[in-house]
């Protein structure tokens, strides 16, 4: 069993910045991506791809990134980071880790998600 861990959301002016961190823990093998999506609140809507990584460091994101945000990881510390910039009201939502594992077989992991709040 993995667990992902999110922390750094909180309340953040326009403009503002914040730095997500995903630790992960347990049973990890055969890592295929990880990655961040948000959904924003009020409304069920679906989970919004913000930004991904491959195990071979391929990144993407999602168009309203805009150059904004940027997706890291530290092998070492099994941990992944979204360093947000520039951030706008729209960008509140809770946003969730993701990962992506094994080998014959894909298995799914998500975070419990942290909350990210634009305002002013």
């Amino acid at each position: 069993q993995v667990q992902l861990v999110e922390s750094g959301g909180g309340l953040v002016q326009p403009g503002g910045s914040l730095r997500l961190s995903c630790t992960a823990s347990g049973n990890m093998f055969a890592l295929r991506s990880m990655g961040w999506y948000r959904q924003a609140p009020g409304q069920q809507r679906e989970r919004e791809l913000v930004a991904t990584m491959t195990n071979s460091g391929s990144t993407n994101y999602g168009d309203f990134v805009k150059g904004r945000f940027t997706i890291s990881m530290d092998n070492g510390k099994n941990t992944l980071y979204l360093q947000m910039n520039s951030l706008k009201p729209e960008d509140t939502a809770v946003y969730y880790c993701n990962r992506r594992q094994g080998i014959l077989k894909t298995t799914e992991i998500w975070g419990q998600g942290t909350q990210v709040t634009v305002s002013s």
